[in-house]
């Protein structure tokens, strides 16, 4: 499994438009078959900050949501909301009994 933070930057006071315009993007991204889950977390400690935090099959299926329609939207409609470039963390997972 494949894990994603994504931490946004956003603009005084566009946070509230920033978590509208991605109900879209989320509904969209969670019917994709590799997705296993795909949220929006606001930062309640930063006002000018909020992380998308995804899991996915593996870093194929993630390569392929980066190619998807609804991402090539979100990016373009979100920028102008946004204060500085994305920073995209990626985390390989395993599950393992213990």
């Amino acid at each position: 499994m494949v894990i994603v933070i994504a931490k946004l930057t956003v603009k005084q006071g566009k946070k509230a438009e920033l978590f509208a315009l991605a109900q879209g993007v989320i509904a969209a991204t969670r019917t994709e078959p590799e997705c296993i889950s795909y949220e929006l977390l606001d930062d309640p400690y930063d006002t000018g900050s909020c992380s998308f935090v995804e899991r996915w099959t593996d870093k194929a299926a993630l390569e392929r949501h980066l190619k998807t329609p609804h991402i090539s939207k979100w990016r373009q409609q979100s920028l102008p909301l946004l204060a500085a470039k994305t920073i995209i963390k990626l985390y390989q997972s395993e599950e393992i009994d213990l």
